[in-house]
C-alpha cells in the first residue's frame, strides 16, 4: 500500500520588487529564516493576518515570525494554489 502524501502546498512566486529584495539577502541565516517562513505560508496560505483593504485588488495578508524575525506581505490566487510574495523583510 503506498504511503499517503503530505498536505498540498501552494506554489510560491515573487513579485518583481520581492525578487529584488530576495537578491539583496546575502546572509545564510537570513535565507534560512526566510525559507522557514515561506514553508509556513505554502502549507497554510491563510496563516498570515488579513490586512485592511477593499475588494478592488488582491486581499493582502501579512505573516510575521517573531522568533526568526521575518515579515512577508503576500496574496494568494483565487484557487489558493499560488502565493505571491510582495514584500520581504528579514
Amino acid at each position: 500500500m503506498p504511503a499517503p502524501h503530505g498536505p498540498h502546498r501552494a506554489r510560491v512566486a515573487f513579485s518583481d520588487s520581492a525578487a529584488k529584495q530576495l537578491d539583496a539577502i546575502n546572509s545564510e541565516a537570513e535565507l534560512h529564516a526566510l525559507d522557514r517562513a515561506l514553508v509556513v505560508i505554502s502549507v497554510d496560505p491563510e496563516a498570515g493576518e488579513l490586512l485592511p483593504g477593499d475588494s478592488t485588488g488582491p486581499r493582502l495578508r501579512r505573516y510575521v515570525d517573531e522568533i526568526e524575525r521575518v515579515r512577508l506581505v503576500y496574496w494568494m490566487t483565487a484557487l489558493k494554489t499560488v502565493v505571491v510574495v510582495a514584500f520581504i523583510e528579514v
